[in-house]
């Protein structure tokens, strides 16, 4: 397997949305060739602006690639990334790698293998974790399942957007550590949440609250994050609550397979399935708050000010 570098490798890129964009904005700068494709073309200009080339389709983005990286939303998206007629795997050349950063099923991910395996094409699946911060600053934690070899062969692409990589295993393992990730997260923004509306009904002044237990035992990036966020009343997101939701469904459905009870996954589940009936779909992760203050008949403020001296 060759190499991998600006001068001699060619990259293809489907999918520009709040991750993919900067992702790929981060192998362009390092002077790959790159050409993109997204359902949405003016989604992809930045990248465009910086010589990307533009191609019509995803098979049309990989055909005359040497790694084929698709960042999506769905799994039926994946699907017809790579193995719809117009797909990734409708055109790769034998000894192509392929990259799916989506986060998706792992039954799917294992299924594109064999695919590609039967065409000479090597596949990986590689999900992220680190939200559109982590994105932009190229610091993601990165997940990857696969044959060793084209893992390693990767290694210049991933350290360019992550600085935790670690493969996890065989095809679909990625997938599995990601569900893992996901399954921490649901637990700990739930937390995050409910103690600021506890801190906002007990008088606290909320920022001050943070800077103290920030530093603590409970401690972490949802909480360093996504709380100042919440006290800015944005719900903007890093991450969106549909994918979040359709993460964790993967996460319930596997479950299932494995006879396996999450009974705290399924319950942040219901209240994320809750905020999207209510239209909250396109907002953050953080936005599991506005859950919470309806069932509470409790809104924090602007700034987090305390209710009482």
């Amino acid at each position: 397997m060759e190499n991998i570098s600006p001068e001699t490798t060619r990259i293809g890129w489907i999918g520009t949305g709040v991750m993919g964009l900067s992702m790929c904005g981060h192998i362009l700068a390092k002077g790959y060739a790159v050409t993109v494709f997204s359902r949405t073309k003016e989604k992809a200009r930045p990248l465009l602006v910086k010589g990307a080339k533009w191609a019509d389709s995803p098979k049309a983005a990989a055909e005359s690639s040497d790694v084929a990286f698709s960042m999506v939303g769905f799994p039926a998206d994946v699907r017809e990334v790579y193995l719809g007629p117009n797909g990734v795997l409708a055109c790769t050349r034998a000894g192509t790698i392929v990259v799916d950063m989506t986060t998706t099923e792992p039954s799917l991910a294992r299924e594109i293998y064999h695919a590609a395996k039967a065409r000479g094409v090597h596949a990986v699946d590689a999900p992220v974790s680190g939200g559109d911060v982590g994105a932009r600053e190229a610091r993601l934690s990165i997940m990857v399942g696969g044959d060793p070899e084209p893992v390693a062969a990767l290694a210049p692409l991933f350290e360019v957007m992550g600085k935790t990589i670690v493969r996890q295993g065989g095809p679909g393992a990625g997938q599995h550590a990601k569900m893992c990730n996901q399954i921490v997260i649901a637990g700990t923004m739930i937390g995050v949440c409910e103690s600021l509306i506890y801190g906002h009904k007990a008088g606290l002044s909320l920022e001050t609250m943070l800077s103290s237990i920030s530093g603590g035992a409970a401690g972490c990036w949802a909480l360093s994050n996504l709380a100042p966020r919440i006290l800015k009343r944005n719900f903007d997101p890093g991450f969106f609550v549909e994918h979040f939701v359709k993460d964790m469904g993967i996460a319930l459905d596997e479950a299932r397979r494995m006879n396996l009870p999450l009974p705290g996954l399924a319950l942040v589940h219901q209240m994320y399935v809750a905020l999207q009936a209510n239209g909250g779909g396109k907002h953050g992760t953080q936005a599991l708050m506005l859950v919470l203050e309806r069932m509470s008949n409790s809104k924090i403020e602007e700034g987090g000010a305390p209710t009482r001296g």
